[in-house]
């Protein structure tokens, strides 16, 4: 299955829109230009539409990633529950077997990792949804493919923690340096709120970055993924090689890591598509 690459550009994919190679809806080369006023009462009666419609099947599990906590994905939850979908954002590896029905998994940044090991045994989840996320193979880890391609910023900016277990052996905790993290990890975010993620932001384990992948769920799940070309964690070059190789629906967008923030109705709609493809 080819590769289906979709450029996506900044602040004119609608929300009901879906993105494509001649941009959204409306605005290809021989659409008819309209006023603004047109578009906005346009895109307002979508949304009514759309609250009115019974809920869809399907239930979105969404994993935040490393340097993130659950409220990253607020926007993107409150647009899927607006359209019907019931959605949970939880520690998968915990609750996935307590979320019943067809499942779609959406993972952002190591969050990948996580549904690629979690959706490999599970004949319930029907699609994956990658947002500037690994997609590990069998052997792989994600501080080698951060450095597969050259562009990540990340190491310059990291706070390394290291503690003492109970067993009395020692661990490192990763945090980015907060006076760093708006530019490093939400550079399209609004100063103040990215400000708040880094005092906020959730270390991941070094050990983890090391770990080497089992499984891959992507091998046999159909597969979306979302690139992000602005991002100084994971490179643009390094997402493309393994949405490429994972044969996965691919949005690209000039965002930064954090594009589920900044982004959250583009996120959405991917993983609305996925959930319309695979869940009947």
């Amino acid at each position: 299955m080819a590769c289906a690459a979709v450029q996506v550009a900044l602040e004119t994919v609608p929300r009901s829109g879906s993105a494509s190679q001649n941009g959204p809806a409306g605005h290809g080369p021989d659409a008819a230009p309209q006023a603004p006023e047109a578009a906005t009462r346009r895109q307002r009666l979508h949304h009514l539409l759309e609250r009115r419609r019974p809920p869809r099947q399907g239930r979105p599990a969404l994993e935040h990633g490393a340097f993130a906590d659950g409220s990253s994905w607020n926007g993107v939850i409150a647009d899927l529950r607006a359209d019907g979908y019931p959605v949970v954002a939880a520690a998968l590896r915990t609750v996935l077997d307590h979320v019943k029905g067809p499942k779609i998994l959406v993972g952002h940044s190591y969050g990948g990792n996580v549904i690629s090991q979690a959706a490999t045994d599970d004949p319930e989840v029907k699609a994956l949804v990658y947002v500037a996320a690994f997609l590990p193979a069998p052997g792989e880890s994600a501080l080698e493919l951060t450095e597969k391609y050259p562009g990540s910023k990340l190491p310059g900016t990291l706070d390394p923690v290291t503690y003492q277990q109970a067993d009395g052996s020692t661990a490192t905790d990763l945090y980015i340096q907060q006076d760093k993290f708006p530019h490093q990890f939400a550079a399209d975010v609004p100063g103040q709120q990215a400000a708040l993620m880094g005092a906020e932001q959730r270390p991941i384990a070094q050990a983890a970055l090391e770990e080497k992948a089992t499984t891959a769920a992507w091998k046999t799940k159909p597969s979306w993924d979302i690139v992000t070309t602005r991002d100084l964690n994971i490179p643009a070059a390094v997402q493309r090689f393994m949405a490429e190789r994972a044969h996965a629906h691919t949005t690209e967008v000039a965002a930064s890591h954090s594009v589920a923030v900044s982004h959250p109705h583009l996120v959405a709609d991917v993983i609305e598509r996925a959930a319309r493809a695979t869940v009947r």
